[in-house]
């Protein structure tokens, strides 16, 4: 599963856990004209198939006759895990053709012409580097709303809803602006502080819960030779993964809201200042590993599992991504933010984690039920194992990890969503406003403050002007948290 677009300009999303050729300069990059002509697609037939009978056994109403067709992104993920769902698709339809199914790398380029045609898939794995915007496909209604597949019986429990199944964001990920459900994301990504057990263990040390402790195993550290922190310096977008929910561990989250929701003054609450002030202090103490502000995600991470640093603020992609240079006893975990001080409004345990892998219906499909009826089959526990087992990902099905072996770093990842119960933050800056949190925030933000650049105060400031900016700039589209 390896990377994501995170460091690509190409204005997607970066939650989508892949796109390295995107990074390597081996896809061009989308224009806007494609997206502007594959949204005004008004043309081609309404040749939608009939409904079939709605069943206990086909909750959605399938034509069992009609032919289904799919496609996947071909990222790290790979497409078995989709073929082997809609095997069990086949089997629940045996009348229908066998499911079409296509994998590419190139989602846009591909189906732009389709989607200007009228004649989409019915069901899209919309990732990796040549994703299609998908706030000018809600925008331009061309998607299907998901809600009768978020409110049919689940695969595995007739009783509970689909909905009821879903980690925790999942569902308010696919929304924009109000109740409609456009997207599923399959994936479930677990961002914070990844460290190896193995590595703490040698340093006698435990992960430090407080910010004190922090510090101090820092400074234990350092006397051995050894960095506290590293980052991907130059694409310090990366930062956030463990600074986004320490700022709404210390302040609650309704500063995250406020941030998201572009408010003026956001940026100037007590809780960014303390958690901008904790970080900076690992700078000047010299706990940030040297040479770190010149090191790409792929170098800062090579560091830290030769065992340079102790601490990365990363997602669970790290694991798949890191595996070429990663020692068989690493123990590789994740570990939520540490407390700053008693006055936290939330407890230890407060993580972010939130969806990838986005799936869409068109709203022009032939076969929307038999989409919603894949997506439905793709969340049941059987495929979410198959999911986890083959990718070494967890899904966005709450559960399927019940008899897998996991390696330490998926189980780090099961223990600390398990420990965070509710107390799941999911900031929505970087999938609502990719330039502000990726250029501004990140790299003239956030990244030059670590590299000592530039104050705390100083930053707060530079990036309160870069939000409100971004407020005020009709050409985007702008969210808030309802």
């Amino acid at each position: 599963m390896g990377s994501t677009s995170a460091h690509t300009n190409e204005g997607l999303g970066r939650r989508d856990v892949i796109k390295r050729s995107a990074a390597l300069g081996l896809i061009a990059v989308p224009t806007m004209s494609f997206l502007s002509a594959c949204a005004s697609g008004d043309s081609g037939g309404d040749d939608k198939v009939e409904k079939g009978t709605k069943s206990a056994k086909n909750p959605l109403g399938v034509n069992e006759t009609a032919g289904l067709e799919v496609v996947i992104f071909n990222g790290g993920f790979g497409e078995q895990y989709a073929i082997d769902a809609e095997k069990k698709y086949n089997e629940a339809f045996p009348k229908a053709p066998k499911v079409k199914h296509a994998a590419t790398e190139k989602i846009q380029s591909q189906l732009q012409p389709r989607f200007n045609g009228g004649t989409p898939p019915d069901l899209i794995d919309n990732s990796g580097a040549e994703q299609m915007d998908m706030g000018v496909l809600v925008g331009k209604k061309q998607l299907l709303d998901l809600t009768p597949l978020m409110d049919a019986p689940s695969y595995d429990d007739p009783a509970k809803k689909v909905r009821d199944t879903l980690r925790p964001g999942v569902l308010e990920m696919g929304q924009f602006d109000g109740d409609p459900v456009w997207i599923m994301y399959y994936a479930y990504t677990v961002y914070g502080v990844w460290y190896s057990q193995t590595n703490l263990e040698k340093l006698d040390a435990a992960y430090p819960e407080t910010w004190d402790d922090m510090l101090a195993l820092c400074e234990k550290a350092k006397k051995k030779g050894i960095a506290g922190w590293t980052y991907p310096g130059k694409y310090p977008y990366y930062l956030p993964f463990s600074l986004y929910p320490f700022i709404g561990k210390i302040g609650g989250r309704e500063v995250l809201d406020k941030i998201d929701n572009l408010e003026p003054n956001a940026w100037k609450d007590p809780a960014v200042k303390a958690a901008f002030e904790a970080y900076y202090e690992l700078f000047k103490k010299g706990y940030i590993l040297k040479g770190t502000p010149g090191l790409t995600h792929i170098q800062s991470q090579t560091e830290w599992t030769k065992g340079k640093a102790l601490f990365i603020p990363n997602g669970s992609w790290v694991e798949n991504e890191a595996a070429p240079t990663t020692p068989d006893d690493f123990k590789m975990m994740v570990g939520a933010p540490s407390s700053l001080d008693a006055s936290d409004k939330m407890p230890f345990g407060t993580i972010w984690a939130s969806g990838g892998e986005p799936f869409i219906v068109p709203a022009k499909a032939k076969n929307p039920e038999g989409a919603m009826e894949q997506l439905r089959i793709m969340l049941s526990e059987d495929s979410s194992k198959n999911f986890t087992k083959s990718v070494k990902s967890l899904s966005a099905f709450n559960g399927g990890t019940d008899g897998l072996t996991l390696s330490t770093a998926m189980q780090s990842g099961v223990d600390v969503l398990k420990k965070a119960g509710d107390n799941v933050v999911n900031p929505r800056l970087q999938d609502w406003y990719v330039k502000l949190q990726k250029e501004q925030i990140g790299i003239a933000g956030i990244g030059e403050m670590m590299a000592g650049r530039a104050t705390p105060a100083e930053t707060i400031k530079k990036i309160q002007a870069f939000a409100d900016a971004a407020a005020k700039d009709q050409s985007i589209k702008h969210y808030k948290h309802q």
